[in-house]
């Protein structure tokens, strides 16, 4: 039966606009009720939505009510909601909420073939963000921690979590990183049987650099050329040949190419696909998911904290992922798994027991 009627609000193309509601009690007596087309309407979750979605698309909070859906100016005039500070306080608890999912996910059902792991700075802040490929080509966004370098202890806490969140780590999986010693040293520390790529881009920009700008275009078609060989050996033939050519006039290229050298053939020496061996030589697909971070936090003029880096790298990796496709040559990465575990097992090395051992 009806019980009046009150003052309320809903939500109306990005705003809140006041309205006059009816209320309801029970006929028996036992209270009043819900009015469910209310609830619905009332929840300020589409708001924090949209303001994030605005946001994370370059809107700034002084400007937020300009991409609003017009509702007319009689409704405007009324209408809450949409000032700088409500706005940025709904954007907040949103990337909060975006940040501890993302955080929190349960991982156990993932089946990861391949592990990406790179580093994004927002101003003096580092996040090491890590990706996973699935044994379905499909690409995860996994996690974050926050610091102020790539350093060997932030990519543990980052990988010991993982693992923390029942993320299969016994497997063999091709770990995809920059070349940075500190992500190297971690990989090898926490996970059992990783088999590291090094980006062969990154690498070709590291000898580059050591060169003057005439031989920078020669030397890096060389190397590319040398990665696109039929075989690793063929390859490392190849680029050694071209340090040893390097050694006489420009000896720091030289040691720039020698270094790592090894890590930088996997994807040959596992005789990937080439369709596959595109998308694994290079950290791309990592680095595609930082861009869009950086792209959605381009209009941020001052970072306060680590946190508020966390929240908005956060919030990029989830838009990011709705944006993933399977990674080109998907169906190739059950060839992948199983030439993984024949490396791992060509390559264990059997444990000495020089002490005799007396039988019972």
């Amino acid at each position: 039966m009806r019980h009046g009627r009150e003052h309320g609000s809903v939500s109306l193309g990005g705003r809140r606009v006041p309205v006059t509601r009816p209320r309801v009690r029970a006929a028996d007596g036992t209270g009043e009720l819900p009015i469910p087309c209310y609830e619905l309407f009332t929840s300020t979750e589409i708001l924090g939505k949209m303001a994030m979605e605005k946001m994370l698309a370059g809107l700034s909070t002084r400007r937020y009510p300009v991409g609003l859906e017009p509702v007319g100016a009689q409704i405007t005039g009324k209408s809450s909601a949409t000032s700088k500070s409500a706005v940025s306080r709904r954007f907040v608890a949103m990337t909060e909420t975006a940040l501890a999912q993302l955080l929190a996910a349960d991982l156990s059902g993932l089946d990861l073939v391949a592990l990406m792991i790179d580093g994004v700075h927002f101003a003096e802040s580092c996040c090491i963000v890590a990706l996973g490929i699935g044994i379905d080509g499909v690409k995860h966004p996994l996690a974050l921690v926050e610091g102020s370098t790539e350093n060997a202890t932030l990519v543990t806490e980052l990988l010991v979590d993982l693992r923390e969140r029942s993320l299969d780590v016994t497997r063999p999986m091709l770990v995809g990183i920059d070349g940075s010693t500190a992500l190297r040293k971690a990989v090898i520390d926490v996970l059992d049987h990783p088999v590291i790529q090094r980006c062969q881009l990154h690498k070709v920009r590291n000898v580059k650099d050591h060169l003057p700008q005439r031989l920078r275009s020669s030397v890096g078609r060389r190397m590319t050329d040398a990665y696109h060989a039929d075989s690793a050996l063929e390859a490392e033939a190849a680029l050694l040949a071209l340090a040893k050519e390097l050694d006489r006039t420009h000896p720091g290229a030289a040691a720039s190419l020698r270094e790592g050298l090894d890590q930088t053939l996997t994807v040959l020496r596992l005789g990937v696909p080439p369709t596959l061996a595109r998308t694994l030589r290079s950290t791309n697909c990592i680095e595609s998911m930082i861009s869009v971070c950086r792209e959605h936090a381009d209009n941020v003029k001052r970072w306060r904290d680590g946190q508020m880096a966390l929240r908005w790298c956060a919030a990029g990796m989830v838009e990011a992922g709705k944006q993933f496709r399977r990674v080109n040559g998907h169906l190739h990465l059950a060839a992948l798994r199983t030439a993984l575990e024949r490396h791992i097992t060509e390559n264990v090395v059997p444990v000495m027991h020089d002490e005799q051992v007396s039988a019972a």
